[in-house]
């Protein structure tokens, strides 16, 4: 049977997280002040046996303290589907290993947990691949593995934007301009000579004065303010990891109009914490792995964005 105040996170090893910044730790902050029974699975603690999704899992307390924020319990082995939600916090690559995870979730959703995000969603929903969904929300966009293809994108467009369809964290990222000689280098690069799908976009110039936006939705409605992201002054790049600065704006009315297309049908495919990222008005990726900036936008606005997440998951409990 499902406890209704028991919680379970699959996240990379929380002992290296970056304590400031790290979203997962925020939303089990929150659950823990709501008092969830949290306990903690990485993937290689997942299994799946005779069709029963079961974790070895450890109890674990959390503490808003930079220096010691968390403490484990004792390590169980228990039935997935018995605790009442699990967050899926792994981060990419998004790889087979990934796709085996969302199997042993969908199990454990099926025997009655509910999964954030839900484990069919994050097979479905590739974060470049599924802005094809809303064509109209975003800008020129070319997913293919004809170098040709990519070379005539490219002029037509003048200044592109190139990538794998596989990356984060702005791995991989490479602004083309028409008559850049290195131009087939990435192109067979990211398409691995013709044998991998990659994905280029029309160049949208506001990256360089309004940064790379992450607009976050919770359960298909937006938060009111938007992290943007500005590259560094020596990168194009608007991707914290690679040294963007993180400031926190208002929705624009394009925001909320965006935010409206695409945030109640995913929230209709149980995404309930989706990140957009928004260049010039325009959607680039819909984030649905794990997506972060809960904690700069907390600290800047004085948000608890945590416990807003926190009342969407128990309103589907």
């Amino acid at each position: 049977m499902t406890s209704r105040r028991r919680l379970a996170v699959v996240m990379d090893p929380i002992a290296d997280i970056k304590y400031a910044k790290d979203s997962t730790l925020a939303m089990l902050l929150a659950a823990a002040a709501r008092g969830f029974e949290i306990w903690y699975l990485e993937q290689a603690d997942l299994s799946l046996r005779d069709g029963v999704a079961r974790g070895r899992a450890r109890a674990l307390t959390v503490r808003a303290d930079p220096v010691n924020w968390f403490t484990f319990g004792e390590t169980r082995d228990l039935p997935l589907g018995e605790f009442a939600c699990i967050l899926m916090r792994k981060d990419p690559p998004f790889d087979t290993e990934y796709i085996y995870t969302t199997y042993i979730l969908e199990r454990a959703e099926l025997a009655g947990a509910l999964v954030v995000n839900r484990p069919r969603g994050l097979r479905d929903m590739n974060e470049k691949v599924y802005t094809a969904w809303f064509p109209e929300c975003c800008a020129p966009t070319l997913i293919t593995r004809d170098m040709a293809g990519m070379g005539a994108f490219l002029a037509e467009h003048g200044r592109i934007v190139a990538k794998p369809l596989y990356g984060m964290g702005g791995r991989s990222i490479f602004v083309v301009e028409a008559g850049d000689k290195n131009a087939n280098v990435v192109f067979e690069t990211l398409t691995d000579y013709g044998t991998r799908f990659a994905i280029v976009q029309r160049y949208l110039p506001e990256i360089a004065t309004s940064g790379d936006s992450r607009v976050l939705l919770v359960d298909g409605v937006p938060l009111p303010y938007a992290l943007a992201r500005i590259p560094g002054a020596h990168d194009h790049r608007g991707n914290l990891a690679a040294g963007a600065t993180g400031k926190g704006r208002p929705l624009t009315d394009r925001d909320r109009w965006l935010a409206g297309q695409i945030g109640p049908k995913l929230a209709a495919e149980g995404m309930l914490f989706v990140g957009l990222d928004v260049i010039g008005g325009f959607v680039t990726e819909i984030n649905v792995t794990s997506p972060t900036g809960i904690r700069e936008l907390d600290k800047q606005f004085g948000l608890d964005i945590g416990a807003v997440l926190m009342d969407a998951i128990e309103r589907r409990l």
